[in-house]
């Protein structure tokens, strides 16, 4: 499968919080632990459970900074 987002973290699926609707994936990479929202209805779709090796793929328009 060929993407055009650049930015992909392998990563392990950690904990996923469950919603009516959308839901939270957490996901152990090796940058630190990051999260995606997505639809309840993809996570059912792909059989998305924890301990499933995953990519994360980053699409950002705008990244900030802050320097304390």
């Amino acid at each position: 499968m060929e993407l055009s987002l650049r930015n992909q973290l392998k990563g392990r699926v950690a904990e996923i919080i469950r919603g009516d609707v959308v839901s939270e994936v957490d996901i152990e990479t090796p940058a630190g632990r990051i999260s995606a929202v997505v639809t309840t209805r993809s996570i059912d779709r792909m059989s998305l459970k924890v301990g499933d090796d995953v990519h994360a793929l980053i699409k950002a328009t705008e990244v900030g900074i802050e320097k304390p």
